[in-house]
């Protein structure tokens, strides 16, 4: 998987967990899709996407975008 394709994964999964909780518990979470998607705003404009550098402590994310779930095997 492509780390684009992740990102808007995990923005459309938040987007949608914040609009449901908006709905059924407090109008406050609100405030959870719209710092998705100013982050997303943010991102475009300065490159910083805090999932991507935490991928990429992690070894999880190479030099192409691709991630490798749990790590790149060595010497296979």
């Amino acid at each position: 998987m492509k780390i684009d394709s992740l990102i808007r994964l995990l923005a459309g999964s938040v987007t949608l967990l914040g609009v449901a909780l908006t709905h059924f518990v407090n109008p406050w979470w609100l405030l959870l899709p719209t710092f998705v998607g100013l982050n997303l705003i943010q991102s475009v404009f300065t490159g910083f996407c805090p999932p991507s550098l935490l991928l990429a402590k992690l070894g999880w994310l190479d030099e192409q975008g691709i991630i490798h779930w749990g790590g790149r095997k060595t010497g296979v």
